[in-house]
């Protein structure tokens, strides 16, 4: 921003000079009693005027102090000036001021004024305010007020001299070259005496660019609104009509068959508990039902779909509309995005309800391709849990079959050692150790019998002899009975590795015993789960062909189509605003 420059300025009050000494400036009463000058004068004058501007001012002296002059009448001749004091301005200074007074008398705008000094610094004038800086355009022979660009200098012509409104010679006026554009430089009121100004006074002229500049205003938006509404029309209205009329006029009616159908899982324990059967039933979980919803939207559905409905078929009827229809021998991607398109499934988590919407050109079409959707969801349903269920049960049997395998080769074991040995080997040690315990007890009688018969001085020999033969038998006996026990026979084990054998036999067939009832009890705890793994599909609304058509929504598709186009072409102007404001910046 170029600041002002400031200068200091010094002028005292004198006595008004005489008439022939006046420029341009001088007051208007001065100006309206002198006689009219001629057109050489006029030319001199401006000629004197002009070399007087463009010499260098002279610096200002101190003179010595002077008396004011005495006011005389314009008829009397000027006596001689009496000598003043103080600092005296020069004729170039003097004449510059007057010439902005004159400047400040024409009435000009501030907006004039701005411009004026917008060129004056463009063509590397330094003008100390806005007044001066019409003026030293003025004096370059430049129009401060011109719209154009190109600035033309003004060509003084012989005998043109431009007057001020007071009927003085000014700056020479300028005159219209032929094939150059016509300059239009604002001009003074030629004065003349009683001769009214024909000139607008400035709050007409002012009021009448504001005027000028409002309708320029109005024409451009009116220009603006209606490109605007061009442009509407064009990229936003067609589309829409087009869409609408292929809304009413030339989309194929549309049936959709609605249906809901639930998941449910049993709870209760089958032949677990004697009150499986009367245990409520719950929601089967989320992913069963997403499961059941990804395989009616895939394309194994659409092609078992099309094998049982023909699917294809019935949407490359040529009564279709060309948007809709399918070509005549459509590829499974084409048919599988009409597919998509028409069947449309959703899941609701919180009710646990999944709803299905098919939608054929025949409302019976429709109907049955939805009952043949609900079958396929049906078997993809029991066949969830069929793999774990078959997988439960067929390990929890085999366990079973082992353990009962098991619990007769320990049995058939033990019975075939009891046939072996013909005797219970437990029962028979158990009956030889009843006769050594008996047999031991007489023993100990007839011992102490014998010590008895000893004991006597002269003891009876025959008695004596008796005892001993007994004692005898007896401790042959018992070691016979001992070594029965004891002893093994050629082929045969003894009593007391038989009655090992038979208690090992009967431990394994404990064993056996309890690892069967524990796989029975697995067993039952398998087919409970396989019970609790049991998807149900429950319809809750039944597919029930249309009467009328569902589709096309034609008022709210073309309401839609309207947003649509509209939004994208907000979207390219604010774009192409964005880049255009970028690029000019």
């Amino acid at each position: 921003m170029t600041t002002k420059p400031k200068a200091r300025k010094f002028r005292i009050r004198k006595a008004p000079p005489p008439a022939a000494a006046v420029s341009g400036g001088a007051g208007a009463a001065l100006r309206a009693e002198q006689p009219p000058v001629e057109d050489d004068a006029r030319a001199k004058m401006a000629a004197n005027l002009r070399a007087v501007a463009n010499e260098p001012a002279p610096k200002a002296e101190k003179a010595k102090p002077q008396t004011p002059e005495k006011p005389v009448k314009d008829s009397a001749p000027a006596e001689p000036e009496q000598s003043r004091t103080g600092e005296v301005s020069s004729a170039n200074e003097v004449s510059g001021e007057q010439d902005i007074d004159a400047i400040r008398r024409e009435g000009l705008t501030g907006r004039q004024l701005r411009m004026a000094r917008r060129v004056a610094q463009k063509h590397g004038l330094a003008p100390t305010s806005d007044f001066d800086a019409v003026r030293l355009l003025r004096a370059e022979g430049i129009d401060p007020f011109q719209r154009s660009n190109m600035l033309e200098l003004v060509v003084p012509q012989d005998g043109d001299v431009k007057t001020d409104s007071a009927g003085q010679p000014g700056l020479p006026a300028t005159r219209h070259r032929p094939g150059s554009p016509r300059v239009q430089l604002p001009q003074t009121t030629p004065g003349g005496r009683g001769v009214p100004s024909t000139e607008a006074s400035p709050a007409e002229r002012r009021q009448r660019e504001i005027s000028d500049i409002q309708r320029d205003i109005t024409r451009r938006r009116r220009k603006k609104g209606a490109l605007l509404l061009v442009r509407l029309a064009f990229f936003v209205m067609l589309p829409t009509l087009m869409a609408g009329y292929y809304f009413y006029k030339i989309a194929t009616p549309m049936y959709a068959t609605e249906s809901q159908f639930l998941i449910i899982q049993n709870e209760g324990g089958g032949g677990a508990s004697p009150f499986g059967g009367l245990l409520p039933t719950q929601f089967a979980n989320s992913a069963d039902s997403i499961a059941t919803q990804a395989y009616l939207q895939s394309k194994d559905a659409m092609l078992r779909l099309d094998e049982d409905a023909d699917f294809r078929a019935h949407f490359s009827d040529k009564d279709i509309d060309p948007i809709q229809r399918l070509t005549e021998d459509p590829t499974n991607e084409e048919a599988y995005k009409a597919y998509k398109k028409n069947v449309k499934i959703g899941y609701d988590p919180t009710e646990g309800v999944i709803r299905m919407e098919v939608i054929a050109a025949d409302p019976a079409v429709s109907e049955e391709f939805s009952k043949r959707l609900l079958t396929y969801a049906e078997e993809r349903v029991n066949d969830l849990s069929k793999q774990k269920r078959e997988d439960g049960m067929r390990d929890a049997l085999e366990g079973y079959e082992t353990a009962l395998a098991n619990r007769r080769a320990a049995q058939e074991a033990l019975i075939k050692l009891q046939v072996d040995n013909n005797v219970d080997p437990e029962a028979m040690i158990a009956s030889i150790r009843t006769q050594i315990t008996n047999y031991e007890t007489l023993l100990i009688e007839k011992e102490l019998e014998l010590a008895a018969l000893l004991d006597n001085q002269r003891p009876n020999k025959a008695k004596v002899d008796g005892a001993r033969g007994d004692v005898r038998r007896l401790r042959e006996q018992l070691a016979k009975l001992r070594e029965r026990m004891t002893s093994a026979s050629e082929g045969e084990n003894s009593l007391a590795q038989q009655a090992v054998a038979a208690q090992l036999a009967q431990a394994d067939l404990a064993a056996a015993d309890m690892v069967l009832q524990s796989a029975q009890t697995g067993m039952e705890q398998a087919r409970a789960e396989a019970g609790r793994q049991v998807r149900y599909l429950t319809v809750a609304v039944n597919p029930v062909a249309p009467d009328e058509a569902t589709y096309p929504r034609k008022f709210e598709n073309t309401i839609l189509a309207f947003l649509i186009f509209a939004g994208i072409y907000l979207m390219l102007s604010l774009t192409a605003s964005i880049l255009r404001e970028q690029v000019t910046s």
